[in-house]
């Protein structure tokens, strides 16, 4: 069997379904997909196999966590076509992936990411933290297919990463300022670029597209504190020299991906803290960022004047504060949480 009849037999798009629908399957269209779940795989499967599958369009609204997003999210069976696609490829990837990669990725993500950038913090004396400009939007299609040829050598399977990237290569193209690279001319600004923020793909994707990256960091320029967590870099050392010397090094690595960084990014003492995911981190402690602890803060009190009023029930206050103590907990918030959380009395109504 080739990848593409891996990637549509029954048993992978079943197991797509299901971790497509995981947690959600209260939602209306995840319900309505299971209702009729065989008749719709077997349409999903039929499409597939005929390479008549067309993605459809996708839901758009914007979050304010902190950066204004605007995420896209796509139909319900094209979720299902996402895992189905990621099951297959993600493990021909995944081994040329640095350790120090933490988003996206099996056994890493947020917290593991932290404490990493702790322990560097207590070895080095200065960070250069950089955070890539625009980055879903600036994501170049033909770069990124570059990319992906390289480990997926099966044609139908091509296909249907480039049907899945035409989908959204207009979705950000409202949030993309045009950059132009040494040799550009003025049709680079009609070069396909963009992934949806909230598609599976885009979040595999990126650690694909910058994978290169991670590796000239860590073996071109021999950086041995290194983490990044999708596109915020922190480079550790002992001296600022060689962080400005990384920086240039690093900014002309990020121009071949066609990106660029914050161009304030400057070399700093680890003592200052560190404003990494969320938090302060410190090489002796890590802080929750002021406007996290205020948000909850304000989400907090809106649900006891919901509970107050009948609109939620006790479980939701206590699985809302529940979800934000087992997050606050990785710093040294313990104050934080005392102050915030037994200043109300919740009584059962």
């Amino acid at each position: 069997m080739t990848l593409f009849d891996h990637l549509t037999a029954w048993d992978n798009l079943l197991l797509a379904y299901r971790k497509a629908s995981r947690g959600k399957r209260s939602h209306p269209n995840v319900a309505a997909f299971e209702y009729r779940l065989e008749d719709n795989l077997a349409w999903l499967q039929i499409e597939l196999q005929g390479q008549q599958y067309a993605p459809e369009g996708y839901h758009r609204f914007f979050i304010h966590d902190p950066k204004h997003r605007l995420i896209s999210a796509a139909p319900f069976h094209d979720r299902v076509v996402h895992h189905a696609l990621c099951n297959l490829i993600e493990g021909r990837f995944e081994r040329s992936f640095i350790e120090d990669s933490y988003a996206n990725r099996l056994g890493k993500g947020t917290h593991r990411a932290r404490a990493r950038c702790q322990q560097f913090a207590r070895r080095f004396p200065y960070v250069l933290q950089l955070d890539v400009r625009q980055f879903f939007p600036s994501i170049d299609h033909g770069i990124l297919r570059g990319l992906l040829a390289q480990k997926i050598d099966d044609e139908r399977v091509l296909w249907l990463v480039d049907t899945i990237l035409d989908s959204g290569k207009d979705v950000l193209r409202a949030q993309y300022e045009i950059v132009y690279f040494p040799g550009d001319d003025l049709l680079a600004a009609l070069r396909p670029r963009g992934l949806p923020i909230g598609n599976l793909t885009s979040q595999f994707w990126a650690n694909v597209y910058l994978n290169p990256l991670d590796h000239f960091i860590k073996r071109g320029l021999g950086c041995k504190g290194y983490v990044r967590y999708v596109d915020d870099l922190l480079l550790f050392a002992d001296d600022k020299e060689r962080l400005w010397m990384w920086r240039a090094a690093v900014v002309g690595k990020l121009a071949e991906l066609r990106l660029t960084v914050h161009p304030s990014a400057h070399p700093r003492p680890v003592t200052e803290g560190i404003p990494f995911l969320g938090f302060h981190i410190f090489p002796d402690r890590m802080r929750l960022k002021r406007r996290k602890g205020i948000a909850y803060r304000r989400r907090f009190r809106g649900l006891l004047r919901q509970y107050a009023t009948g609109e939620v029930g006790l479980d939701v206050v206590n699985a809302s504060v529940r979800g934000w103590v087992n997050y606050a907990r990785f710093g040294n918030t313990v104050g934080l949480r005392k102050a915030l959380l037994t200043r109300e009395i919740v009584l059962p109504r």
